[in-house]
């Protein structure tokens, strides 16, 4: 059966990630994605090779795609892009803006050629307002933000820590624009108006956090006004940024150390747990599962109040009782434990080992491909499944100008078109390259 895009044909002018996995997304829901690159390839390509020009943060960004090259600084390489846009649906682009329009692939450019086309931008400040024009990264957008500082990581010289895990402002940059796109599609399918879409890393990383970015004056006053004249004291001072995320006080602030008691980790004998509990019905399958007695915890009771002072040495101790409980015992143990009680808990894995766990092969999560240079690779397939319109890894990632003849021919240039463009340097690897 086809996907749910089977037909859609997207041009990509992205580089990096947030750009890429949307291309990537919407391979997966079957669109044909052809990837332009310069002749100096994207910028993943480099990072980390594992063969000239290749590695595997480009071909986990970039699988499923048709990649060629085209030097859109030549006129006449704008003009391949001008030609191949009439056939196209949607046109992807991350660059800084005011480079489209230099170019000549801005919207207002594209759309003389395909009025129904939808265009998605993707920059890191979004097209309006003070830093629209500023250059940026997802950890650029992390600090902007504030989601850096509410991940509260302070690196060896007391300086702020990106998030390492990942790159969470391009991965809902990502998400976010593919989930545009798929809305826009939708639109024109009932309208015939296509249209321009603007996603920013600034807004993703927004999102991630709306719990704390957010006024409320009911609680701001006992919450938020708080901490805001704690942050402003530490400024007047010169405090550190280290007594500035102590001012805000994270999550602790937000729910008080009470929740987090089981909604937070401890070491086992042989590892470490995670528990997930958001209720009391919850709580209480972790007390029992430990073997902490009525009493031992007082902070469910309705009469404790998290924020009250003397609140913590309250909850220190508990937290003591449950740690020592949980270092006598392994991790496997542990989870048989809590899954029996039906409390929400897991193990805490190490990434490098996912890809054979057998909840992550059972969900066929993964997907073995073959790369025409590298060889075979096993690489995160589509995150989701559609029963009537299925969603499938279309292939791995394109060599640096594996496909442009191939899209030039079938685009319905010659063979003597292509050699004039590759012989002016249009299109494709010069012989130095």
């Amino acid at each position: 059966m086809p996907g749910a895009l089977d037909g859609i044909r997207v041009l990509e002018v992205t580089q990096i990630i947030a750009g890429p996995m949307c291309g990537v997304m919407l391979s997966d829901m079957g669109a044909d994605v052809i990837k332009i690159e310069s002749a100096a390839g994207d910028g993943m390509r480099l990072l980390g090779q594992i063969a000239p020009g290749e590695s595997k943060g480009f071909h986990v960004f970039n699988r499923g795609k048709r990649g060629m090259v085209l030097n859109l600084q030549d006129p006449d390489g704008q003009a391949v892009v001008q030609r191949l846009i009439s056939e196209m649906d949607v046109f992807l682009i991350n660059a800084r803006p005011g480079v489209p329009e230099r170019l000549g692939i801005d919207y207002e450019s594209l759309r003389a050629h395909k009025p129904d086309l939808i265009y998605l931008e993707n920059t890191a400040y979004g097209p309006t307002g003070p830093s629209a024009h500023r250059a940026g990264a997802d950890i650029i957008a992390q600090a902007y933000s504030g989601l850096m500082a509410g991940d509260e990581k302070v690196d060896e010289h007391g300086g702020p820590d990106l998030i390492t895990a990942t790159t969470p402002a391009d991965f809902v940059a990502a998400f976010t624009s593919t989930i545009a796109v798929c809305a826009a599609l939708f639109h024109r399918e009932r309208t015939g108006e296509g249209q321009k879409i603007d996603t920013s890393l600034l807004a993703g990383a927004m999102v991630l956090q709306n719990a704390f970015a957010s006024r409320m004056p009911v609680s701001d006053a006992v919450l938020l006004d708080p901490i805001l004249s704690g942050l402003a004291a530490v400024r007047e001072r010169g405090g550190s940024y280290e007594e500035m995320l102590g001012a805000r006080g994270g999550l602790r602030a937000l729910v008080g150390g009470a929740f987090l008691l089981y909604y937070g980790g401890y070491q086992t004998s042989d590892g470490a747990i995670m528990l997930g509990c958001v209720t009391p019905a919850n709580r209480q399958q972790v007390r029992d599962a430990v073997g902490l007695a009525p009493g031992d915890d007082p902070t469910d009771g309705g009469d404790f109040n998290p924020l009250a002072e003397g609140s913590a040495e309250i909850v220190a101790g508990v937290r003591a009782l449950i740690t020592e409980r949980f270092a006598a015992d392994t991790t496997e143990n542990w989870v048989a434990k809590l899954d029996a009680a039906g409390a929400p808990a897991a193990q805490v894995n190490m990434p490098e080992e996912m890809v054979d766990d057998p909840q992550v092969q059972a969900l066929g999560i993964m997907v073995d491909l073959e790369h025409r240079l590298t060889g075979p690779e096993t690489m995160v397939g589509p995150p989701f499944s559609m029963s009537a319109s299925p969603l499938a890894a279309q292939g791995a990632s394109p060599p640096l100008d594996g496909d442009t003849d191939d899209v030039l021919v079938e685009y319905g240039y010659t063979t003597e078109e292509i050699a004039a463009l590759r012989s002016s340097g249009a299109v494709g690897l010069s012989d130095s390259s």
